[in-house]
């Protein structure tokens, strides 16, 4: 019997052992973790929706801005016209006020993108995070089946954290 040339029938357990392995984590564990993408790819389009839905908002207001300094500019010449004393000051006030509505409205667009910003990268920061927990905790899981594993590993766990704690000088 050699090491690099095993039996027929530790060959055939081994691939009955992998296939029984493979057809559970194919029935259970790879329909969870694709819907668990799935899920998580829906939200992200969500989230980019939500994007694209705030930055044609932007994309309004700014023409409606426009239309604003279009008429206030229309008033303007209207104004000038009947009184040149009065226009300035009117003309100065509608342009004041457009432009404030403008910033105001833009400010309010651009702080709304950016809160649907913040939520979708929070919402994938969970997800990764998530993900990841459930993935270290599969890993541990498999790592530590056997009673020595575990009792090293604690052991491991208690060394280090001697090592790190603060020493006092007594």
């Amino acid at each position: 019997m050699s090491l690099l040339t095993p039996e027929l029938g530790l060959l055939f357990w081994m691939l009955l052992s992998f296939l029984i392995v493979f057809g559970v984590l194919a029935k259970f564990g790879f329909p969870v973790i694709t819907g668990m993408v799935d899920k998580r790819r829906d939200r992200i389009e969500e989230g980019l929706l939500a994007a694209k839905e705030a930055t044609e908002r932007l994309q309004g207001v700014q023409q409606e801005a426009e239309k604003m300094l279009a008429e206030a500019q229309k008033k303007q010449s209207e104004i000038v016209a009947d009184a040149m004393a009065d226009s300035r000051r009117i003309i100065e006030g509608a342009r004041q006020k457009a432009e404030a509505e403008a910033t105001a409205r833009v400010e309010a667009a651009l702080s709304q993108i950016e809160i649907e910003k913040q939520k979708a990268l929070g919402e994938l920061r969970r997800e990764v995070a998530m993900l990841s927990l459930d993935v270290a905790e599969k890993v541990l899981r498999e790592k530590m089946k056997d009673s020595t594993a575990q009792a090293g590993y604690i052991e491991r766990l208690i060394a280090e954290a001697e090592d790190n704690s603060p020493k006092t000088n007594a």
